[in-house]
């Protein structure tokens, strides 16, 4: 996801110095930044376990690309889009930009329940055929003969292209 944040943000928003703070702390678009919470484990050099890890909720909206993957494989806990993802990581996409990329085209279309992280994004369908990402970590849930639904989506969007 934090790719593609940034490719979005050079190629459609315009902002060619977009990056992420882990490569350019300098960029005058940190759209991809060090999560507030971690950077006390970093001035520590407390390395460890002290990254975002595990499962974590969010919510995901409804009349999204996301949502109706998440519903059709059962993977939402109830109608409002709760649904959970795991999580290795320290970096995250800067909610300063959203309305930047909202404005482009960019639907946000899940953000965590506890701290309103960004947790996937998409393009609608009438503009790429499967442009979504996610900050989560599907293939944790994935298991050989029950892939994680993000897959199967992908896989069934590129069988009809």
């Amino acid at each position: 996801m934090q790719l593609a944040v940034i490719g979005f943000a050079r190629d459609v928003i315009g902002w060619k110095d977009a990056n992420t703070t882990e490569n350019d702390k300098k960029t005058k678009h940190p759209v991809i930044h060090l999560m507030p919470k971690q950077k006390k484990f970093m001035a520590k050099r407390a390395y460890g376990g002290t990254m975002r890890l595990g499962s974590w909720d969010a919510m995901v909206k409804k009349g999204t690309r996301a949502y109706e993957i998440y519903k059709k494989y059962g993977q939402l806990k109830n109608a409002e889009g709760l649904t959970s993802e795991r999580h290795r990581h320290r970096y995250e996409f800067n909610n300063q930009f959203s309305q930047d990329f909202e404005s482009k085209g960019m639907i946000l279309s899940a953000k965590s329940v506890a701290e309103d992280l960004v947790e996937i994004i998409e393009l609608p369908q009438n503009s790429h055929p499967f442009y979504m990402a996610t900050q989560g970590h599907p293939e944790y849930k994935s298991r050989p003969l029950k892939p994680h639904p993000i897959f199967l989506a992908f896989i069934e969007a590129v069988s009809k292209k």
